[in-house]
């Protein structure tokens, strides 16, 4: 007779309830995730397609003619870097999943004033106390986001000097985004961001996750029974088989010295023997070599003698690269080296900030 609780039900049907339960809240966790994500890459798609810019009416800056205005920001801080060094140069790249930022100010960097921000669809400006700084797109030169802080570095063709803003955390990826949008309205290249938008909306579509299937009382195990299930029961195995080993190997071996002498020891013979001489050296086994003869390191077969062992990073590989390696979509807009991402995709931006986001983070390096 199957053993019951109060309510009449068997254990079976409590360890399918206690596992559906688990599934289920699981599922709900991943796909409240996938759902927060769905729904930031569908608002920053509309963001881009309905940029639309304000006379802006209120504000202390003068605009010029078809000057609009996209961004406004009242707690910014104009930041310089005292050693200047050369930055990338501007891109159209959106990163839909930001890596939550610190406030705090990186070290070199010093605050040189602080007010409005305003992003237009013609330059950067900040009003500040100590004077109105400009940053006009045509003379742009370089742009840097800081990964960890919420400081935004440029150059201009104008200026010696590096500057840029630091913000607030929270406005710092809204800033981020409307810049680069900014930017590429000026240039004429909204439609790329926007396709980038797209691209990334329908990588997001694949990866929604499904719901789990229920567990039936049929699949209870009797495992399900003991504490611990049935890592208790592997454990317990494991050590039936081990214990009796261990016991047999530490018994002390018999002696056998006594009929060992009393045998006598065989005699060889010369003919047996052949001429007296120096022992043959014994052969030393050596490891089989792979079938093609190219130890890769568990890197896909191809003829550009790419591995994961070591050796030189790879900046510019072949065009061919992505008929051996499973290259992650916008692979040939990567500025870094060649590298393997969590997921087992291939991204040329080894090295970058923000390399694999997408793809579970950096696995390691391909070498050639």
């Amino acid at each position: 007779m199957a053993e019951t609780d109060s309510t009449g039900s068997t254990w079976r049907y409590r360890w399918a309830h206690r596992q559906n339960e688990r599934r289920q809240a699981a599922y709900r966790d991943v796909e409240a995730a996938w759902r927060h994500r769905d729904e930031e890459l569908r608002r920053l798609h509309a963001a881009a397609a309905d940029l639309r810019g304000t006379a802006g009416g209120g504000l202390p800056v003068e605009l010029a003619p078809g000057e609009v205005v996209f961004w406004t920001q009242p707690a910014a801080q104009l930041v310089g870097v005292r050693h200047t060094a050369v930055l990338p140069a501007p891109d159209l790249a959106v990163d839909p999943a930001p890596a939550p930022l610190r406030p705090r100010r990186p070290d070199g960097v010093k605050v040189l004033d602080a007010g409005l921000a305003v992003i237009t669809n013609r330059r950067l400006v900040l009003l500040g106390g100590r004077g109105r700084r400009d940053w006009s797109y045509a003379k742009l030169t370089g742009l840097a986001h800081d990964p960890a802080a919420p400081v935004t570095l440029l150059q201009v063709l104008d200026r010696r000097g590096t500057s840029g803003l630091l913000l607030p955390p929270a406005a710092a990826a809204e800033f981020r985004f409307t810049l680069t949008l900014a930017f590429a309205e000026a240039i004429e290249q909204r439609d790329a961001v926007i396709a980038q938008l797209d691209e990334l909306i329908a990588e997001h579509g694949q990866r929604q996750p499904f719901r789990p299937a229920i567990i039936t009382p049929a699949q209870a195990r009797l495992s399900a029974r003991v504490p611990g299930g049935r890592r208790t029961v592997a454990v317990a195995a494991a050590a039936a088989l081990i214990i009796p080993a261990v016991l047999l190997e530490s018994d002390p071996p018999a002696r056998t010295d006594i009929a060992v002498a009393a045998t006598p020891a065989p005699t060889r013979t010369a003919t047996a023997l052949g001429p007296a001489g120096p022992a043959a050296p014994k052969s030393k086994s050596t490891p089989r070599p792979s079938p093609t003869g190219e130890p890769r390191c568990g890197a896909p077969g191809n003829p550009f003698g790419y591995d994961f062992c070591g050796g030189e990073k790879i900046r510019k590989p072949p065009r061919k690269v992505c008929d051996h390696f499973d290259c992650a979509p916008g692979f040939w807009r990567g500025k870094g080296w060649l590298v393997q991402c969590r997921d087992g995709q291939y991204s040329l931006n080894g090295g970058r900030p923000g390399v694999c986001l997408r793809h579970q983070g950096v696995r390691r390096n391909v070498y050639a």
